[in-house]
């Protein structure tokens, strides 16, 4: 791959994630301590990012790849977005807000497959060719946190301002996409099946019992998954932790740092034990943050945001991983797909649903009850634990770090 190329698509994956970073994790904060939104309402907004995911590969699938180049479509989402994320700083309806960051999840959400789509069209082994540029993703989610504590030094009554930040990346991002390596539309004056979008034809795979586990697992854990994304910078600031933007960082830090040893575990644990192992530190995870405080227990805090990193890696990533194994290459996509729309997509959804009602059902006269609040959270994760372990027989190991290579 050319210099050239690779610095385009660094820049691309450091912009596209910086963007989400810099809205999403904050979000629940500035509905709550801004506009004075009820729990239910927060839920609301972190499920507008599950619905877009649900229906994005409707959009990729019958737009992006039957008509024009992935890059030119990348291009317009991003500007559309920068207007929308503009304009949701001027609104004082957490309902009306809802709303705005629906519209907007849906141009944000499509962009995660098409910028992916981009780059993997530059390269002639993806297995060695993406994770170097991926990374820059998860540095530009970083990026985002220490912006916003450390250059900017945003005070919560400020944190309308994270908006607007987003929006000009946006507006850049936009920009450059329009000058990226060209990805046509792969299939151009072909025929594609409603069937075909949908995934369907991945639907064999659930012939494998131990797949349907896996499958019913990844939905479940995806509840307690939203919890920590949509409550946990508010739970942070109500402690009295400092500069908690920056701090949840190490979550992503720990992420980096842990999926290269992915192969390692993968040869000596196995599928099982590996998916096993990051449901367990979901479960301490949010034990962590039961019982933590800015006082004697400020260690547990960052202990919950640290085990970031083997919650996700072994668990998801091992588990896209297992799903390519088992489908192959007729259905690679498709199965991919379908895991990523049942997890982000049903499963988120029906978290942050939760996890607005549960924060209110816990909250008297304007006091969150934090510790009741996360053990729900951390009792759903043992239960979908217990289920997978009892149930799920597949053990298969991968020898080599090319096939251990995450599907990202």
């Amino acid at each position: 791959m050319k210099t050239t190329v690779r610095v385009q698509l660094s820049a691309m994956m450091f912009l596209e994630f910086f963007i989400w970073g810099a809205w999403y994790v904050t979000m629940g904060t500035y509905l709550d301590k801004v506009l004075h939104a009820t729990g239910i309402q927060v839920g609301a907004a972190y499920s507008a990012m599950a619905i877009a995911t649900i229906f994005s590969p409707f959009f990729v699938g019958m737009i992006a790849d039957k008509f024009f180049s992935a890059q030119k479509v990348l291009g317009v989402l991003h500007l559309v977005g920068a207007l929308l994320l503009y304009y949701i700083t001027t609104v004082k309806d957490p309902d009306v807000f809802y709303w705005i960051v629906l519209l907007y999840s849906l141009m944000y959400a499509p962009t995660l497959a098409l910028a992916n789509s981009v780059a993997f069209r530059q390269m002639s082994d993806p297995s060695k060719e993406f994770p170097s540029i991926r990374v820059l993703g998860t540095i530009g989610w970083i990026a985002t946190g220490w912006a916003i504590d450390k250059v900017f030094k945003l005070s919560t009554d400020q944190l309308g301002f994270t908006f607007k930040m987003a929006a000009i990346v946006s507006a850049i991002l936009g920009l450059l996409s329009f000058f990226l390596p060209d990805a046509p539309p792969k299939a151009k004056g072909t025929k594609t099946t409603f069937s075909q979008i949908l995934g369907a034809d991945a639907f064999v795979l659930f012939k494998d019992k131990s797949f349907i586990v896996f499958f019913i697992a990844s939905v479940l854990i995806c509840i307690p998954l939203s919890f920590y994304y949509s409550l946990t910078n508010l739970y942070l600031t109500d402690a009295g932790m400092q500069n908690v933007t920056s701090n949840m960082t190490f979550g992503q830090f720990s992420e980096a740092f842990f999926i290269l040893l992915i192969p390692f575990f993968f040869r000596r644990l196995g599928v099982k034990w590996m998916i096993a192992l990051g449901m367990i530190a979901w479960t301490l995870r949010f034990l962590c943050f039961g019982y933590g405080d800015s006082g004697a227990n400020l260690w547990m805090l960052f202990a919950g945001i640290i085990l970031h990193g083997v919650c996700f890696d072994f668990f998801f990533v091992t588990g896209q991983i297992y799903t390519d194994s088992k489908a192959g290459l007729k259905i690679q996509s498709q199965a991919q797909g379908m895991i990523t729309m049942a997890t982000y997509g049903i499963g988120m959804w029906i978290g942050t649903l939760l996890s607005g009602y549960i924060k209110d059902h816990y909250t008297t006269q304007n006091i969150v009850q934090w510790r009741s609040v996360w053990m729900v959270p951390a009792g759903i994760a043992a239960v979908v634990l217990i289920f997978f372990i009892l149930f799920f027989k597949d053990n298969k190991h991968f020898a080599t770090q090319k096939e251990a290579m995450p599907a990202v």
